[in-house]
């Protein structure tokens, strides 16, 4: 059986392993970039001021407004309160509703804090976190709509995007799912003071981990560059999947606008290797496993190229 005490130690002890064998990854990279912030010191201090420049300006205010909203929302009941009102899941609905405005990693984050309140079950936050990787509207209809000389294919790639994460959440839906709609009608209104102080803390706690991890890889990224000489198509890969960012916005030197279109899918749909180590870090010591989250980025990808395909042969 699958609970006999031999199997049970094999499976244990694969475990370990594979963790062992990531923490030795993580320790050869850190090695490796502390050696070559030693031999490139200016160079590696003035990636970290752009990309904490562009970090502060542009990601810290949306990330930290959306986030301490999110946890007041929580806090007030307001998916129970969507769910009383129009006999739906709040709880879906507000997680849906969430990503989608603010963009990843958030719907990992959301997720998580309705999981720890205990607000859903395993199972619905297992579903939950296939579909919700959005991308934030207003970096796809700004600052990656200046990338195409055809304006339309930056709406195209954003409703490319959101339509695919919906047909999965349609067909990955599980059955029987545990959907709470109790709605409590205690006050809350003398502990604002409490709740926002816990919402700017959880807030902060998340922005760092987004923060660090997002300039590490930035960092590896930009030193591996340096150092190894790749092709336009694989450059542009390479700092794709160490940072999504600089990835994007590299497609400019790409000579037409679907190559940069299928890149840019490509580099959402899965958000660089910084964006899932953030994700891992945020479900991790739960019951939310990574793999689901990492099979929807693969339909996403698939799904989301093939609709945006049929956009464009539509539009001509």
């Amino acid at each position: 059986t699958l609970n006999h005490p031999l199997l049970l130690s094999i499976t244990e002890k694969w475990r370990n392993m594979k963790k062992n064998n990531y923490n030795n990854i993580y320790i050869v990279l850190l090695l490796t970039l502390l050696v070559l912030y030693l031999l490139n010191s200016s160079f590696v201090v003035s990636n970290v001021l752009k990309y904490t420049d562009l970090f502060i300006k542009k990601l810290f205010p949306a990330s930290f407004i959306f986030f301490t909203l999110s946890s007041l929302c929580l806090d007030y009941k307001l998916p129970e309160k969507i769910s009383s009102l129009f006999n739906i899941n709040g709880y879906v609905f507000y997680v849906i509703i969430m990503s989608m405005i603010s963009g990843f990693p958030s719907g990992s984050k959301y997720i998580r804090d309705l999981y720890d309140r205990k607000l859903i079950s395993n199972k619905l936050a297992n579903y939950l976190i296939t579909f919700t990787h959005f991308p934030n509207p207003i970096f796809i209809l700004g600052p990656v709509s200046s990338l195409f000389m055809n304006n339309s294919y930056s709406i195209y790639i954003l409703v490319s995007l959101i339509v695919s994460n919906l047909i999965i959440g349609l067909f990955l839906r599980p059955k029987n799912i545990n959907i709470i709609t109790t709605y409590s009608k205690s006050s809350n209104r003398n502990y604002f003071s409490t709740y926002l102080t816990k919402a700017i803390y959880s807030s902060i706690e998340v922005i760092i981990l987004i923060y660090g991890s997002s300039i590490f890889f930035y960092l590896i990224g930009a030193l591996v560059c340096k150092y190894i000489s790749f092709n336009t198509y694989f450059f542009i890969l390479i700092n794709g999947f160490f940072d999504l960012t600089k990835g994007i916005f590299l497609t400019s030197i790409l000579p037409t606008d679907l190559y940069r279109a299928i890149f840019i899918l490509l580099f959402i749909s899965f958000g660089g290797i910084s964006v899932n180590i953030q994700i891992k870090s945020i479900i991790s010591d739960t019951q939310i496993k990574y793999s689901n989250f990492l099979l929807g980025r693969i339909l996403q990808f698939i799904i989301s190229l093939i609709l945006f395909f049929l956009w464009c042969f539509w539009s001509n």
